[in-house]
Parts: C-alpha cells; sequence; structure tokens
C-alpha cells in the first residue's frame, strides 16, 4: 500500500490491482455525503455472459489507467460504466474501454459508483452524480501532477451510465459535494454510448428511472433529470454512439440530446449504428465501422475551448 499526500485535508490511498494492473483511488477520505450508517456487502457476479456485474457499491472508488509517458496525450476520460442503475457492467463498459484510451495515449479513469440506494443514501438520486462530481474533481484537481491538461478533461458514459454522464455534463454548476477549491465540475467533451438521455416515460429506459427516482417520480424530478432539456450554452462537445435497432433504450434519446446540443451550435457527432442492440461496449460485432476510432478521430478534430470555460461552473 502507498500512501500518498496530495493536500492537508485529504489523503488518496493506491492500491495495485492484481488483476488489472491497475490503481485504485478512493472517492472520498470518509462516508460519502448524503450516506446513511451502515454499508451493504459489495457484490461481483460474471454471468454465463461473460459480463461481470457489480452491485451494492457503498464505497466508491476511481480505478486508473494511466498511458505511457512517451505516447501521453495530457487528455483524460472518466468512464461510467451503465447497467440501469442497478449493476455496473464494470468490464466490458468500463475497464476495457480505459485500456483501450490508455493505448491511445489517454489517461482514463473507470469509476465504481454508488448505486441508487434508500439503505445507504438519504437522497438516492444524487448519490451517483454526487460520486461523478467527486470524480471529475480528484482528476481536475490532481491533473498536472498525473500529466493531463485541466481542460482536456472528459467523461464517458454507457447506457445508464450515460444517463449519469450526461447529468454531470448538464448539472455540473451545482456542486453536491464539498467544494472548498472551487473546482470546475464540467467535463470539458462527453462520449455516450447508447445512453439513456431522458426521464420522459414516452422514451425512457423505465428500468433506470425507477431505480434513479423511484415508481412514481414528480415532474419536476423528471424535468431535472431528463438531460435533453438541461443544455445551456456551457454543456460541452459531445459523441453519441448508439444503434438503430436498440429498443430498450430507444435511439430517441441520444437525437434528443443531438438536436438540443445543436440548437445551441455546440460541437455533436451522432454516430448511429444499424444494428447491435443494447450493451455491446467497446465493439459493435455487426460493424466493421467502430465507434472508438471515429470517437478518437472526433477528439483530435475538436476545436479548443474558450479560455475562461474550465472556470465555469465552479461556484
Amino acid at each position: 500500500m502507498i500512501s500518498l499526500k496530495f493536500s492537508a485535508a485529504f489523503i488518496m490511498t493506491f492500491l495495485t490491482l492484481s488483476l488489472y494492473g491497475q490503481e485504485i483511488i478512493d472517492l472520498y477520505e470518509g462516508p460519502p455525503p448524503g450516506s446513511k450508517i451502515g454499508s451493504e456487502p459489495e457484490i461481483a457476479e460474471s454471468g454465463g455472459d461473460g459480463i461481470t456485474r457489480v452491485s451494492q457499491v457503498s464505497e466508491p472508488q476511481l480505478i486508473a489507467y494511466f498511458p505511457e509517458k512517451e505516447k501521453n496525450t495530457g487528455k483524460a476520460v472518466i468512464v461510467f460504466p451503465g447497467g440501469g442503475y442497478g449493476i455496473l457492467a464494470i468490464d466490458h463498459e468500463g475497464y476495457d474501454v480505459a485500456e483501450q484510451l490508455a493505448a491511445q495515449g489517454i489517461a482514463a479513469f473507470v469509476v465504481k459508483y454508488r448505486l441508487p440506494s434508500d439503505a445507504i443514501m438519504e437522497d438516492k438520486s444524487i448519490g451517483p452524480l454526487q460520486d461523478a462530481q467527486r470524480a471529475i474533481q480528484i482528476v481536475r484537481e490532481n491533473a498536472r501532477q498525473w500529466g493531463i491538461g485541466e481542460d482536456k478533461i472528459g467523461i464517458a458514459g454507457f447506457s445508464a451510465g450515460g444517463h449519469l454522464a450526461s447529468t454531470l455534463g448538464t448539472h455540473f454548476a451545482k456542486p453536491l459535494i464539498p467544494n472548498k477549491k472551487k473546482t470546475s465540475l464540467r467535463p470539458d467533451f462527453m462520449l455516450l454510448g447508447y445512453p439513456v438521455i431522458t426521464m420522459d416515460e414516452t422514451f425512457t429506459h423505465m428500468g433506470s428511472r425507477t431505480n434513479l427516482l423511484g415508481p412514481a417520480p414528480s415532474s419536476a424530478l423528471i424535468e431535472h433529470y431528463s438531460n435533453e432539456k438541461q443544455v445551456n450554452a456551457d454543456t460541452p462537445p459531445t459523441f453519441l454512439g448508439p444503434a438503430q435497432d436498440h429498443h430498450a433504450v430507444p435511439i430517441k434519446n441520444s437525437e434528443s440530446l443531438r438536436d438540443a446540443l445543436a440548437r445551441l451550435n455546440i460541437h455533436v457527432h451522432l454516430m448511429i449504428y444499424e444494428k447491435g442492440g443494447h450493451g455491446f461496449g467497446l465493439n459493435n460485432p455487426t460493424s466493421t465501422e467502430q465507434w472508438f476510432d471515429q470517437f478518437i478521430a472526433w477528439l483530435s478534430q475538436l476545436p479548443s475551448p474558450p479560455s475562461d470555460i474550465s472556470l465555469r461552473g465552479a461556484d
């Protein structure tokens, strides 16, 4: 175990992961904000489909993948696996993506975030977002010593993880965690793979909505977490990668966010697969074109942000 002191108030402990050869960073020094006393035993199960499903997370963490120094681009991506806000599909929507990003010279951080739970959270609708905000806060505050540009920190999310990522990308101006340094919680770009975007019952994924907001959320809560309605001029550039035949999460989720961004002239790219369904992760076996390659090309061509953009949303 190696303990590194980054500030007088906060100590981050790094542990070597024997399975993946990477480092774990605890999101919080003590109990997460808004947590209840006690915890649930974390569960990690591998099914017959080869997917590892993690549930009952009470101690959220970052799993860091740093690129080789000679390949380092100075960019970083924080990755949120999906799973309907009920589990985390942490391998193919987390670790596999992070490994490929690191191979491209991009630091990657997989977030093992807390899933909405009345048992461990005072308000389960904000628990995952608190972890998302804390993740970008940690990466930005330690960017220089990790060889990352403070204005080159993006986020990626898949399925319900795409909803969490897009929530961070549209709700960054209101910190739900302590933020004494007024660190910007705004991502510099977003990658959203077959994402849940809305909580509108006409085209949401109802399982994700119920897990996050409960069985009978108010109209105000539904609107607040319908992220296509929360876009503003500071919402970051976005790459979207859904499949046309994804019926569990209709493609209208991606199209509605694309349209909202385009109305404000925010850089957005929508790559639509004809087939692939849901949950294909890094590689869609129905196509020779892969979203990852297009995303890397898109990212390299992104225009530079305004000089003050990294300061916005820091109050």
